[in-house]
């Protein structure tokens, strides 16, 4: 069956969903997610299926039927410091239950929407219809659910925090019902986490044991106050006395500030691509994005602030050999960075553990990192704590592998990271976020010194792997005969990432200099990314050598080999090596031999889709193939609520689209700035803001496949080199609304002084 037919199938449900722009929209986000049926997979392990809404720190997800919604409430910084899952990992605060017995059998309309980040519900069962406005405040602990009905009833309101999993709950009445959530003194846990969820009901006559009675087109506020020790000493008096103080004026003194935020984060950059089923998906992951995490509070897991059980898959955590990374990648690029200062906090946590295990395990300086951690130090995978659990689970009795911690094979955990870490200093050039960094980026750097061996002229990474290994029921606990990689194209592009990054930010910074000629020798001699012959011509190989020293096929560019290379590593690419990208451009171009009845483009489905479709992106395979493929890929995993799914995580899906469309329009990765690299010149297009590496905010405008021109913001004042727009022509170059100088060449470089407005046109 051919693509095309393919998504001819698929598309319709797609394309009837889309709610089309329209001119008397407040913004330009005017999509949502529309739903026609209560959620089927909420509560979850994994991500809901339901309507969401949050502020970065606080979730809802509201599941149930109209006669009894629920409104789960999730926080990033609730957590069971336990060291394995399940068991550990984040957990569930509790929820608030809405009881409308007359709504029985009654039909169920909500919408999810981006421009003022809330769920709007319609419950109708013959004249009574009930009106729900769900929303987090951005700028305060607080969950509003605004309800009004069209004629008179009650609602049963029941505030409950979750139970089991050696936590303690308590509950009560001090002028606002509050219930509470903690884990504490029980073995192993790492630290304590307490929660507190208070309720008022604000504008109602008579709300009295739990009854609330609406009146006919009255709107009523039920607001839940949500407070963790993490936020503050005073915790449960702090959620109180909040709810206790919440009146009609501030509750609507908050949602300006909240729908403020909202406006201020949207007009930080903006696309127009004419497709609207890619915007759609382009602004739905930013807002779930933006949902779930912000500078300040604890940094996202697995599954983000949309937690609806206990012991959600892997704990949550911050899976460190990808998972962690990839949600933020399109956050850079797309002019969000403050959503990613949250980011760094848990590797920091971590760097006295990490340290730890170097010279214990490794007998090397720098830092180890196990593949998954949480907040404040705690490692999240350890292997489980009895022989008996262990053979239950993994086919082995030996639950003391690597000191009774999971590094699956992999050095890789620690420097992962510094991808993140390197995107957003290129982006920024910001002098405190390189202080932070630095002596993070110089453990990574001390690992690595110490642990590459340099053999006949070149260095080497031995035992470091390509995938995990390790035991499970399949292999029968069987798993050290697979151990063995030698330079893995995982482990040789992300060391080389490290060391040109250490010579970028030290310059920068002007520490360590000496120690530059080092990390120079590392990166001119460090192996080559392994190669071999495959049906008459070079593709590449995952190793150069597997275990037993045995010699390795070559399978071509795929998501692993891709984190080392292109993304986040980005030391490959058409301007940095011109050959060998168009090796890597030939081997995206064979991921189309491996479809056949399912449109599983890049082998997305289980993981991938985050890397594969911007990897192809940057090496130049066809945009509109890649868009083609990028829809078949949505309509066959995604959510109601604009969530692509994948079954090996959560919250990364969420750069997907994003990255996607910001490389096609605008590429700086390599140090090059290209306007519209990788689009079909024959659609119009433009972007706004968005950010390049340099410090530069860009945007520009295609039509009838012409660049009309091409605009800057120089937020530091660092030289600018752009790829001539218009090859072959001379450029006028504007300071400030004012002529300046000529500029000509297929690649144009110019100073610039900080805070400076540019313009670039084509001479006639």
């Amino acid at each position: 069956m051919k693509w095309s037919n393919i998504l001819l199938i698929l598309m319709p449900v797609l394309i009837l969903s889309c709610q089309v722009p329209t001119e008397n929209q407040d913004d330009l986000m005017v999509y949502k997610a529309v739903f026609h049926a209560p959620p089927e997979r909420t509560p979850s392990s994994k991500t809901p299926d339901a309507p969401l809404a949050g502020n970065g720190d606080i979730g809802i997800t509201m599941g149930g039927k109209p006669e009894k919604l629920t409104f789960y409430i999730g926080k990033n910084d609730f957590w069971r410091a336990y060291p394995v899952y399940p068991g550990g990992g984040i957990a569930l605060p509790g929820g608030l239950d809405i009881d409308i017995a007359e709504l029985k059998e009654a039909s169920y309309y909500a919408e999810q929407l981006f421009g003022k980040a809330s769920i709007k519900g319609k419950f109708i069962k013959n004249d009574l219809k009930i009106d729900v406005n769900a929303w987090v405040a951005s700028t305060a602990n607080v969950v509003v659910i605004e309800m009004s009905a069209s004629q008179d009833c009650q609602a049963k309101l029941r505030l409950w925090a979750a139970e089991g999993n050696t936590s303690v709950t308590s509950e009560g009445f001090d002028g606002v019902s509050w219930v509470t959530r903690s884990f504490e003194n029980t073995p192993l846990l790492e630290w304590p986490s307490h929660v507190v969820m208070a309720m008022n009901v604000t504008n109602a006559v008579n709300f009295k044991d739990q009854i609330l009675h609406l009146e006919a087109g009255k709107r009523i506020y039920v607001t839940v106050s949500v407070f963790s020790n993490h936020d503050a000493e005073n915790w449960k008096e702090k959620a109180i006395s909040q709810a206790r103080s919440m009146t009609v004026y501030s509750v609507e003194k908050i949602k300006r500030d909240h729908e403020q935020w909202w406006k201020d984060f949207w007009n930080q950059s903006h696309i127009e691509i004419g497709d609207t089923l890619i915007e759609k998906y382009y602004y739905a992951s930013q807002y779930l994005i933006a949902s779930t995490t912000r500078a300040g509070k604890f940094a996202p897991g697995i599954w983000g602030c949309f937690v609806t059980k206990d012991s959600s898959a892997w704990g949550g955590d911050y899976h460190l050999n990808y998972n962690y990374q990839a949600p933020y990648w399109a956050l850079y690029s797309s002019n969000h960075v403050d959503l990613s200062d949250n980011f760094d906090q848990p590797l920091l946590d971590y760097m006295v553990k990490g340290k730890e295990h170097a010279r214990k395990l490794l007998n090397v300086k720098g830092i180890y990192y196990p593949v998954g951690i949480g907040p404040k130090g705690l490692c999240t995978t350890r292997w489980p704590l009895t022989p008996d659990e262990m053979e239950k689970r993994y086919g082995t009795r030996e639950n003391t592998i690597d000191d009774g911690y999971k590094f699956l094979g992999q050095k890789i955990n620690a420097v992962f990271s510094i991808g993140n870490m390197l995107m957003r200093f290129y982006s920024t050039y910001e002098q405190e976020y390189a202080e932070r960094i630095y002596p993070y980026m110089l453990e990574c750097a001390d690992f690595w010194e110490d642990y590459l061996k340099f053999e006949d002229g070149r260095y080497v990474i031995c035992m470091d792997h390509f995938n995990e290994v390790m035991p499970n029921l399949r292999n029968k606990g069987q798993w050290r005969d697979r151990l063995g990689d030698f330079n893995s194209t995982l482990s040789l592009g992300l060391v080389k990432m490290l060391f040109k990054g250490m010579i970028d930010v030290s310059s920068f910074l002007e520490k360590d200099l000496p120690r530059q000629e080092k990390w120079q020798h590392i990166t001119d001699h460090l192996s080559s990314f392994p190669v071999g012959e495959t049906e008459g011509r070079l593709s590449l190989k995952n190793m150069e050598r597997g275990p037993g020293n045995k010699e390795v096929r070559p399978v071509g560019l795929n998501r692993v080999s891709i984190h080392g290379l292109i993304l986040p590593g980005g030391v490959c690419g058409p301007v940095t090596d011109s050959v060998f990208n168009k090796m890597l451009l030939e081997d995206v171009a064979h991921w189309q031999d491996k479809v056949k009845e399912s449109p599983e483009w890049g082998n997305t489905l289980g993981n991938g889709i985050e890397t594969c479709f911007p990897a192809a992106v940057r090496v130049g395979y066809n945009s509109d193939k890649i868009l083609e493929y990028l829809k078949a890929r949505i309509a066959r995993q995604s959510y109601p609520n604009l969530w692509i799914i994948q079954s090996g995580g959560g919250t990364e899906t969420l750069s997907a689209v994003p990255m996607t469309v910001n490389e096609m329009l605008m590429q700086s990765y390599e140090g090059t700035i290209r306007i519209f690299p990788n689009w079909n010149r024959h659609k119009n297009a433009s972007f706004d803001k968005l950010r390049a590496y340099g410090a530069f905010l860009i945007s520009s405008n295609l039509k009838k496949g012409e660049i009309q021109n091409v605009r800057l913001f120089s937020e530091k004042g660092r030289s600018c080199t752009i790829e001539n727009p218009w090859p072959g022509k001379s450029v006028r170059l504007f300071r400030n609304s004012k002529k300046s100088e000529i500029l000509s060449g297929e690649i144009l470089t110019f100073p610039t002084m900080v805070n400076e407005h540019l313009e670039i046109d084509k001479l006639n």
